[in-house]
């Protein structure tokens, strides 16, 4: 391995620890649920700004996004919830109908009609179904995933005790649902993956392509997977992600070499 490879694998390991660290910390924050935010008057309703939606990944819960929360809210979202799903889920298929009511309750609180989506890794993938499989496109505008295993990751292969973690490997039934056709998906996918992730194996697998899918990946690089939800680089790509539109045709393509490079 190149010596710049290895000091850049380093330093994204350090990060990765350091990140993990800070996260332990904020842990039990996050395990009761959040409260709901009021609903909103026509008049606070900001056109443009859908509340957004925030789900972790395996084995976390909402306390990941702090960083992004703020970094949204300084940015005009007003509305940002995070929504926790039991540990105790074991079907991917449970958590996206979970999220499915609580897109139908944020509608009917705020008046809008359209709420976008960040989903962290498996947080990702849930949305992915309940967009794909429940009819979630015609409540979601823009799902944006962070290090989503789309094809499946093979990382940790005594994990497969987990029901979870089996959805996520390469082949399974979830997956293969998802690739199935999706004719007329309304959604656009932006999908952030990382060259340093250790958690996708391969990495390639956190890039979303499918014929029927407006999906647009976006490569980043020198950070691992936890960095992908507190970074301020990929924060600032979120916002770019959800403030985007644009009537593209359907199929994946990949955001520009360096547009997302991390210093």
């Amino acid at each position: 391995m190149e010596l710049s490879k290895v000091t850049g694998l380093m330093k994204a390991t350090a990060l990765e620890l350091a990140i993990l660290t800070g996260h332990l910390v904020l842990y039990p924050s996050g395990i009761v649920a959040e409260r709901l935010s009021p609903a909103a008057s026509p008049t606070t309703i900001a056109p443009g700004r859908r509340p957004v939606v925030l789900l972790h990944g395996f084995g976390d819960n909402r306390s990941v996004f702090v960083l992004l929360r703020r970094s949204l809210a300084r940015n005009g979202r007003a509305c940002v919830e995070s929504l926790n799903y039991s540990p105790l889920t074991c079907d991917l298929r449970t958590a996206a109908e979970l999220l499915g009511r609580r897109v139908e309750e944020i509608r009917a609180r705020t008046g809008h009609a359209e709420v976008d989506i960040v989903g962290h890794s498996l947080g990702g993938l849930v949305a992915r179904y309940y967009v794909q499989r429940l009819g979630g496109d015609s409540r979601v505008r823009t799902l944006v995933m962070l290090g989503t295993p789309h094809s499946g990751t093979t990382v940790a292969p005594l994990a497969d005790a987990h029901p979870l973690v089996r959805q996520m490997r390469p082949g399974s039934a979830v997956l293969r649902e998802l690739a199935e056709p999706s004719p007329g998906c309304r959604t656009r996918f932006v999908s952030f993956w990382s060259d340093l992730d250790q958690v996708m194996v391969p990495v390639e697998t956190a890039r979303l392509d499918h014929p029927d899918l407006l999906a647009h990946n976006v490569r980043v690089s020198g950070i691992g997977h936890l960095a992908l939800p507190v970074h301020p680089t990929v924060a600032a790509g979120v916002l770019e992600a959800l403030d985007a539109g644009g009537a593209e045709a359907p199929g994946a393509w990949e955001e520009g070499p360096g547009a997302s490079s991390v210093a």
